[in-house]
């Protein structure tokens, strides 16, 4: 007996090869903003701004840089979504629900779309047996339908991981998406019957952008540049632009602007839907 290669979850679809997806009342680009709200464990290595401290216990400097996401830039950046109408897609660690329950209470109250983004981003969602996982899959998945009082459909794990089983027990559990494939412009299934991937960006991503060096005037024109080829792009067919943000990064004083600016130009551009992934994907699948 042969040993299988393990491949992704999708077959190769170039994109010029595919039926034309009509987004509603004719927009061109369905546009999402991905909002990480993540928890972070105490004394245990995480995303950091400075590595040279990351291994040390306590962690004041990292964890400091993380927490003010939770404590301050997440208020900051809720107040520009308000204002210009978006409601975001958010990537929700099911540990928030204990550790900060006034932003649920908050996301609750404005009907954001919540998707499972693991337990915490302190662990990452690998390495785990079939049935080790289709527990935590269940956990995660009752803690956000109890605080939430809905239940996720869509999922992007902690660092974009899964396990090669991971789709399937997704849709076990009533999922029908994922965001961890971001090789895309456009949803598509996954062979995973009825699983499909909706696009998300490591490359319009605040974390990754300004962890480089670059600023807010570069995120916004990013934003724009993003916006405009896409639009282009549309005349063939409808496109997806996500926006990837994380409150301990763009909700900084001297960032948050530019969020502002970039959400004021897309919710002045006619052609543009702003919505979340759950529309995406039902909008997508209503044309199969």
């Amino acid at each position: 007996m042969t040993n299988q290669t393990p491949a992704p979850p999708y077959d190769y679809s170039p994109i010029v090869d595919r039926d034309p997806i009509v987004w509603p009342d004719g927009k061109k680009v369905a546009v999402h903003i991905g909002l990480n709200v993540e928890h972070f464990v105490f004394d245990r290595p995480s995303t950091s701004i400075w590595p040279g401290t990351a291994e040390l216990t306590p962690d004041a400097l990292n964890h400091g840089w993380r927490d003010y996401g939770s404590r301050v830039g997440i208020w900051r950046t809720i107040e520009s979504l308000d204002r210009h109408g978006v409601r975001p897609s958010v990537l929700l660690n099911s540990s928030v629900v204990d550790a900060y329950p006034q932003i649920i209470a908050a996301g609750v109250d404005r009907d954001w779309t919540w998707l499972a983004h693991g337990r915490t981003n302190s662990e990452l969602h690998t390495g785990l047996s079939i049935d080790e996982e289709r527990r935590v899959l269940a956990e995660i998945t009752e803690t956000i339908r109890t605080a939430t009082g809905r239940s996720p459909r869509g999922w992007m794990g902690p660092g974009l991981t899964e396990t090669h089983r991971t789709p399937e027990l997704l849709a076990e559990l009533g999922y029908s998406y994922v965001l961890d494939w971001t090789h895309d412009d456009q949803p598509f299934p996954l062979t995973v019957p009825d699983m499909f991937s909706v696009p998300y960006s490591v490359e319009l991503n605040d974390l990754l952008l300004f962890c480089k060096g670059l600023t807010g005037p570069d995120f916004l024109q990013m934003v724009v540049d993003s916006y405009e080829q896409l639009l282009a792009d549309s005349a063939t067919s409808g496109r997806v632009l996500p926006i990837a943000l994380h409150p301990f990064v763009i909700g900084q004083p001297f960032r948050h602007k530019y969020l502002d600016q970039a959400l004021a130009y897309l919710a002045a551009q006619p052609d543009a839907w702003l919505t979340t992934t759950d529309e995406i994907v039902d909008a997508y699948r209503a044309q199969l």
